[in-house]
């Protein structure tokens, strides 16, 4: 399971959107790693995700969600590995199969990756996740002292 705590940022009725805080890319490096350049080249804008809840949430409240990862190994193959096996197929059968010159090879190929491309963009929109409600957080007021007491 993967968790998340995220934060109600505004509410539409029974569905609350959330937003999650954003993490550094790692800090160990101080800011000189590849990864914190993207990100500082690339922006962080802030997305929400919007959840039905079925009990009533107020903005400023922390859920944190669970996500079951069991699926996430066959989605990531077919999102990253099918059009680049699909591409190979493709070329490989136009070279060995068809003995079509190198021009076609290199169609097939981009044809293949195109077609993988597709099926996989098709199995990511039929995707549905299954997102548990781990905890709902409760608010909490800020503590003040009052002074003379």
């Amino acid at each position: 399971m993967i968790e998340q705590t995220l934060t109600v940022v505004s509410l539409d009725g029974a569905t609350a959107h959330l937003e999650a805080q954003q993490k550094q890319a790692c800090a160990g490096c101080n800011g000189r790693c590849g990864s914190q350049v993207f990100s500082k080249l690339f922006g962080t804008a802030k997305k929400t995700f919007p959840y039905r809840f079925e009990v009533p949430v107020v903005v400023g409240q922390k859920v944190t969600l669970a996500l079951d990862d069991s699926h996430m190994v066959k989605h990531a193959f077919a999102v990253y590995m099918l059009p680049l096996v699909l591409s190979l197929v493709f070329a490989l059968t136009a070279a060995e199969v068809l003995s079509a010159p190198e021009w076609l090879q290199i169609i097939a190929a981009i044809g293949g990756g195109f077609t993988g491309f597709a099926i996989a963009k098709s199995r990511v929109k039929s995707l549905r996740h299954d997102i548990k409600v781990i905890k709902i957080h409760p608010i909490s007021l800020p503590l003040t002292q009052i002074d003379g007491d």
